[in-house]
């Protein structure tokens, strides 16, 4: 078993908001198994694609039996496992749900220094694909349900676990197959997910983020077409000349800024713990000059104030003496929640101005849904805001605008108030999510266990 490097004496507290006095666990204990849990998930390949999630849905379904919880896992297709157990309330308020999913993204071998799939514990960090998206929710929300059981605590609400397939885009295998067939296994009011950003440098944390709403990714092609010919005799129609016209008007237009509830608490917050240079920039976003020094210093801030649309990908031709006949581009395109998506591609098409170029969808299946953020006022937004000084005392709790996408969206569009939470990382270590040496830090792992029970304590607990 794998221990943190320092352990403190467990120190009992009576958790706010919890008026039968139930002491907190042994969290040293907690923290091993539950790095234990994350260990074993990390060595069990779940690369998206094919996925196989059902071998690591099977791993958490006998845990679960050994301590007496039964599961079902619900198969969307063969090896496409999603698991749900639950632990019953009182019925006094509808469901807690705890979520998380079970595919990570491929790796590129020969660039990690390290195994992806052998859970390696290093310089007091956790190394392995899924370390941290999202295999550290799974065995964080596996270890609440445990503690939840051991202990016998009494609940107003059910407590439901999801370990979901297919969230690295492959959604109709998880929660898409889940909310159109087994909704009623996992319908809740509140939900905590993935999403969220606690920053630590130093060791010290400086805020802890909660996502209550994201982003809508919407890829969108642009194709020219043309005449095609010989390279030897330009012409005024060429497909790669317009492409490369329209990528360029694309790439430096910008979509009006707008903020919501959430972005504009998320930077009036930011701005009250910042040093001052960087407090005056979050203070005054909507002057344009601030919203350019951001794009330049902080594209991720500068992305939670408007709809984002990036060229990535550009196809066209396929020899040097052959002008083509079409071309291609492809642009993420991140919207915020609200977006005409309508009227903005009648925006690109004035902006563009050439009947040569052809603006499409590039996807048409398996969207996520554009859906209102979850609110600032709600129980569950409060029971973290109370956890987290539990955890975390001193420090804000700030909502969060996700750029990235979850399986949140699926869940609002349904009408759950859903949060994501996360632990503790540097910036170095956010870095490597999706990327090479993915690691989550050991002790701040720990930390965020205690930080989920004090949530799910707070919100589902008998009041």
């Amino acid at each position: 078993m794998i221990r943190f490097a320092s352990r403190a004496v467990c120190v009992v507290l009576v958790l706010a908001g919890a008026s039968f006095g139930q002491a907190s666990p042994d969290f040293g204990k907690a923290h091993d198994e539950a790095l234990k849990f994350l260990s074993d998930l990390i060595k069990i390949n779940t690369s998206n694609p094919p996925g196989n999630e059902t071998r690591a849905a099977e791993y958490i379904k006998g845990v679960l039996a050994a301590e007496g919880i039964p599961s079902q896992i619900y198969e969307s297709a063969p090896g496409r496992g999603n698991l749900v157990a639950r632990l019953k309330g009182n019925g006094k308020k509808k469901p807690l749900l705890l979520m998380g999913h079970l595919d990570v993204v491929g790796v590129e071998r020969d660039k990690w220094s390290l195994d992806p799939f052998a859970a390696i514990a290093k310089d007091g960090y956790l190394y392995g694909r899924g370390s941290h998206d999202d295999k550290a929710m799974d065995a964080a929300n596996l270890e609440i349900l445990l503690l939840l059981h051991r202990m016998k605590v009494p609940l107003d609400r059910d407590v439901i676990l999801l370990a979901e397939a297919g969230e690295e885009g492959t959604t109709q295998f998880g929660i898409d197959f889940m909310v159109a067939n087994r909704w009623e296994e996992i319908a809740c009011e509140f939900a905590l997910n993935e999403g969220g950003n606690t920053p630590e440098e130093g060791g010290k944390v400086a805020y802890v983020g909660v996502s209550t709403t994201e982003k809508v990714p919407r890829g969108i092609k642009l194709v020219a077409h043309g005449t095609s010919g010989h390279g030897s005799a330009p012409r005024v129609d060429n497909a790669i000349v317009h492409l490369a016209a329209a990528v360029a008007k694309v790439g430096t237009w910008e979509a009006p800024m707008r903020l919501n509830e959430t972005t504009r608490r998320f930077f009036q917050q930011l701005a009250l713990i910042s040093p001052p240079e960087q407090a005056r920039l979050y203070a005054h976003v909507e002057d344009p000059a601030v919203q350019q020094k951001l794009h330049e210093t902080d594209p991720a801030y500068y992305s939670m104030l408007r709809t984002s649309l990036a060229p990535t990908i550009i196809n066209g031709g396929f020899r040097s003496n052959v002008i083509p006949a079409e071309a291609e581009a492809r642009l993420d395109v991140r919207a915020l929640p609200d977006e005409d998506m309508t009227a903005l591609k009648a925006q690109l098409t004035r902006l563009i101005n050439d009947r040569q170029v052809e603006i499409i969808d590039a996807e048409t299946q398996f969207l996520r849904p554009a859906t209102p953020p979850s609110g600032l006022n709600t129980d569950a937004f409060h029971a973290l805001e109370r956890a987290q000084q539990k955890v975390f005392p001193g420090v804000l709790t700030i909502p969060i605008l996700q750029a990235g996408a979850t399986d949140s969206s699926e869940l609002r569009a349904k009408g759950v108030q859903a949060y994501g939470i996360g632990t503790s990382s540097s910036a170095d270590d956010r870095k490597r999510i999706h990327g090479n040496d993915e690691r989550v830090d050991i002790a701040g792992f720990g930390k965020f266990v205690e930080f989920l029970y004090a949530a799910t304590i707070n919100m589902a607990g008998s009041q």
